[in-house]
């Protein structure tokens, strides 16, 4: 029997379904199959065909489906929501406790609530991102008492 005529079948199919899927995986198989057919031009022996193309397969994606998981890793790149985390930005509407206000962070208005009251013109740092919302805190310092405002020290006489 002409076992080279099924595995170029079998071969074309698993390709075909490597196209389809993308995943990697079929792609192993292929080249078993490819092996395979090759063997059946040398041996009649269904069983070895057999053996080498789904010992091949196997051998095949064990050794480099780790391998090209590592080499297809792409470095994530920020986003424009990701990037302005960290940032500082002004308040452009005031920001009541756990209500919607307004804050212009890297050029651009964005709607900001925060766990606190911010006056308009206070500086904030962005927190997190929570759906389309900034979440912020208030960046300025605590305003510190003027040198007037503190009560005088008592001069100790001796």
């Amino acid at each position: 029997m002409e076992y080279w005529i099924m595995w170029l079948v079998i071969v074309i199919l698993l390709t075909i379904i490597e196209f389809a899927t993308v995943n990697l995986v079929s792609i192993w198989f292929v080249v078993s199959g490819i092996i395979a057919l090759i063997v059946s031009l040398f041996t009649d022996s269904f069983i070895i065909q057999f053996g080498i193309f789904v010992l091949g397969g196997v051998i095949l994606l064990l050794l480099t489906k780790p391998l090209l998981k590592k080499m297809r890793q792409f470095p994530t790149a920020k986003i424009n929501l990701d990037r302005i985390i960290g940032m500082d930005g002004i308040v452009t509407e005031e920001i009541k406790k756990n209500m919607v206000g307004e804050v212009k962070v890297d050029g651009k208005l964005w709607s900001a609530v925060a766990d606190e009251t911010i006056p308009v013109d206070a500086m904030v740092k962005v927190e997190k991102i929570d759906g389309v919302k900034l979440v912020v805190k208030n960046d300025e310092p605590e305003s510190k008492p003027k040198t007037k405002d503190l009560p005088k020290k008592k001069k100790e006489v001796k």
